[in-house]
């Protein structure tokens, strides 16, 4: 590479660390470029240095914390206005490791723009600038290194007004360790044991904020659903999912189809680790105002042993991609229950289909991968893609509110809501605890309390099982006892209850119109005397919805997009549709269209000759390394009779994967020089020049240079030595003086100036050469002077060893 190309971090790299000095012999340098490769120099040529010295940043896109083995990262260097720079080096290093073997180096870089940004002729694993010249950023992209690594320094160095910057801290480091296989990128906070009293009860409710004014890129518009949420509390013995696990069955059924079935039967076959099965109905569409539709909830109970509650419900269509909440702890450090949790969703792979749209076709993904968070780099036609690296946008809150407890209470701070209740409603236990597969008759009304006194004794009723469909599922006990006393035994307020607070009223019956809602309340003392309460524990008003619907009209889905015109060309027809979601509350017909049609207009018949199919996916690039091309092609789908088609079926375009290994190239040798002796033992010596500089790992250069023993006459020795050499010197010059007369008469006219001095050496060590030349002062117009011409001489220079 020439002087004028050369990258302007490596020629002040080169004035930081001359390669000769003074005073350094051939074999101190010789030993020094063995043991210190070029890679190892730019890390230690650390120039002046400024504490916060924070024009100049290094950023990985995303500013994550922890690398995917073998992902790709966009990698900024930037200067911030009105600063900028004019070269660069970056670099990425293991972790302690100095950068001068191989092995040190981290990951590998892939240039984005070759204008701007080269991989370093002598250190292929660094990236420099292509020209030098004010900028302000560069990107290239960094492809993580293999599992096991560690964590990576990346590391960039700035040069600016002839000063170089590095920073083993700040702006210009950043480090990125791998991210831990068992945990896939999620903090795993390890489940402390609960210690607290009693049980609670809560309600969770779902807000789905998924549409297409929120996430407008590809949004399904026809198919979009929040499909039906499915979750229990349990112990921590049993995870229904988790990141970094496996999706069950069950999970990977909700994730791909929308189906609860084989999830609610994986939580049922672990009674002795769930407390309550958690259900709630899918949305169709995802998101409607709460005016029009309720949000949907569902209410489940918690107790020391079974204190955590997952969830989760599939965000349709999609490949595999859900939102829930996995493991979320309802038992407080001070041994008390949460009385509130608001949690914004985003939404998670399940690791089964490879799919990176929502309507992407079925690929399972062999084998299967680990459950992990969206992210906004996973792939560019991904809907939730961000070139820029920032965070996904909610599609979804989930709100979990304690609506009571029951029993005796342990907390260590006190709780300041009063929400103790003496039962958590048996219809609602019965409910929740009884399986789908196990069919039993109603309960029969209370026995007679077992005691007769005031001693405290029990009243039991009982129900039968009719069924029992799953043999595999096992059937809750077909009896339940109350405690009592008998009558007579308390005072004149012995009948008094004890109430709570009434809870939020539930969500309105209807969709649209007039309905009802209820709430509740719950006994938090029964009376005394051991009778039954008659205070109303529930109670019903009525609610109305879309004041604008009628009880005769019916609730209708949006449009959806338009059917493909019946016709390729001329004249056809199109048509939309939409569905009924509630037909009206009177009984009668809906009167809605849920089909609309209209016409469409193709161009003419002769003018349109082409129907085509969308283009496929571009090949794999045509070489392994450097430039080469891609294709891809599309089909004609329109019959031959419409005519010849003159679209393109296959397109090309250049590709460009890291650049090919470049040997080294030499001249061939050069004339042996003269000895450098004029009597006894000498040497000769012959160089040739290196015609292209190795790079990116390709074969080092041999020698340039190669020496040879010459013997010329044997050296006369005595007193008469020097008056000899003085002789034949003479001699020489009187020779050189007739044959200059010889060739002045042979051609009068040729007229020569004298020898031009030396040329500079052509390289600084290693043998280069020099060349000094002979002009023609004055020629003869006459041709037959063929010989009188410019001269020229090389000589070897710079022979020692770099």
């Amino acid at each position: 590479m020439g002087a004028h190309l050369q990258p302007l971090a490596l020629r002040l790299l080169a004035l930081t660390f001359p390669l000769v000095a003074k005073g350094f012999s051939d074999e101190t340098l010789e030993k020094a470029a063995k043991s210190e490769g070029y890679c190892s120099r730019i890390l230690r040529a650390q120039g002046t240095r400024r504490e916060g010295y924070n024009e100049f940043s290094l950023r990985v896109e995303g500013d994550p914390e922890f690398y995917k083995p073998g992902n790709s990262y966009r990698v900024t260097l930037s200067a911030a206005t009105p600063a900028y720079f004019r070269g660069f080096t970056l670099i990425a290093l293991k972790e302690g490791k100095e950068g001068d073997k191989e092995e040190d180096h981290a990951g590998t870089f892939q240039i984005i723009d070759e204008e701007e940004t080269q991989f370093m002729s002598n250190c292929p694993v660094a990236v420099t600038e292509s020209t030098p010249r004010r900028r302000t950023r560069i990107q290239v992209f960094w492809t993580a290194p293999p599992t096991g690594t560690g964590c990576v320094i990346l590391k960039a160095s700035i040069v600016q007004k002839r000063i170089i910057y590095f920073q083993d801290e700040g702006s210009l480091t950043k480090k990125i360790c791998e991210q831990d296989s068992a945990s896939e990128g999620v903090t795993d906070k390890p489940i402390l044991d609960c210690c607290a009293c009693g049980t609670a009860k809560y309600r969770l409710t779902f807000y789905g904020n998924w549409s297409e004014k929120t996430h407008p890129k590809d949004f399904p518009r026809r198919t979009n659903h929040w499909s039906a949420i499915i979750g229990s509390s349990h112990s921590k013995n049993y995870i229904l999912w988790e990141y970094g696990g496996y999706a069950s069955e069950g999970v990977k059924q909700v994730a791909e189809l929308g189906s609860p079935v084989k999830m609610e039967e994986e939580i049922r076959q672990q009674s002795d680790e769930v407390l309550t099965v958690i259900k709630a109905k899918a949305q169709w569409p995802a998101w409607q105002p709460l005016n029009v539709r309720a949000a949907p909830s569902a209410e489940f109970s918690v107790d020391r042993h079974r204190h955590l509650m997952s969830f989760l419900t599939m965000l349709g269509p999609s490949p595999d991609w859900n939102v829930g909440l996995s493991a979320e702890d309802l038992c407080t450090k001070d041994c008390g229950w949460v009385q509130k949790v608001v949690q914004d969703l985003i939404p998670w792979d399940a690791g089964t289909d490879s799919g990176v749209t929502y309507e992407s076709p079925n690929k399972p993904t062999v084998p299967q991968e680990k459950i992990r968070p969206l992210t906004s780099l996973d792939h560019p036609q991904s809907p939730f893609y961000d070139p820029e690296g920032g965070s996904i946008k909610l599609v979804a809150r989930v709100v979990i509110e304690r609506i009571a407890r029951k029993g005796e209470q342990c907390n260590i701070v006190p709780d300041n809501i009063d929400d103790i209740v003496a039962d958590l409603a048996p219809e609602e236990k019965e409910e929740d605890d009884t399986p789908e597969t196990c069919i039993y008759s109603n309960w029969s009304p209370w026995s007679a309390c077992s005691s007769s006194t005031c001693e405290k004794g029990k009243r039991m009723r009982q129900r039968m099982l009719k069924a029992q469909l799953d043999l595999s599922v096992p059937c809750p006990d077909t009896q339940d006892f109350q405690p009592c006393m008998g009558p007579g035994c308390s005072d004149e307020d012995g009948s008094t209850c004890m109430m709570s607070d009434w809870i939020t009223w539930s969500p309105c019956s209807v969709s649209c119109g007039m309905g009802t809602r209820s709430r509740e309340r719950y006994v938090k003392q029964f009376p005394e005397d051991g009778s039954m309460c008659k205070v109303p524990t529930e109670e019903t008003e009525k609610c109305i919805v879309n004041e604008e619907c009628s009880p005769s009209s019916c609730l209708v889905t949006e449009w959806g997009e338009w059917d493909e015109c019946s016709a390729s060309c001329g004249t056809g027809m199109k048509r939309r549709h939409r569905m009924i979601k509630m037909t009206p509350a009177d009984g009668s017909m809906c009167k809605a269209e849920t089909t609309e049609a209209e016409k469409c207009m193709m161009p003419e018949c002769h003018t349109i000759p082409c129907l085509l199919s969308p283009w496929s996916e571009w090949s794999d690039c045509s070489v392994t390394c450097g430039k080469g091309m891609r294709t891809r092609q599309r089909m004609l789908k329109s019959a031959a009779e419409l005519g010849d088609c003159n679209e393109e079926l296959e397109q090309a375009e250049k590709c460009m994967l890291p650049e090919c290994p470049i040997d080294c190239e030499l001249t061939e040798w050069s004339q042996w020089s003269e000895c450098n002796t004029s009597c006894g033992k000498g040497h000769m010596i012959r160089t040739r020049m290196i015609k292209i500089e190795p790079q990116f790992g390709g074969t080092a250069c041999p020698e340039t240079v190669q020496r040879t023993k010459c013997r010329v006459r044997k050296c006369l020795r005595g007193p008469g030595m020097e008056k000899r050499r003085w002789k034949e010197a003479r001699e020489k010059r009187r020779s050189e003086q007739a044959k200059k007369s010889t060739d002045s008469e042979q051609y009068p006219v040729c007229r020569l100036k004298p020898w031009t001095a030396w040329t500079e050496c052509s390289t600084l060590c290693g043998g280069g050469i020099q060349e000094r030349y002979m002009m023609v002062k004055k020629r003869s117009k006459s041709t037959q002077f063929t010989s009188c011409r410019d001269k020229k001489e090389l000589r070897a220079c710079n022979v020692h060893p770099c």
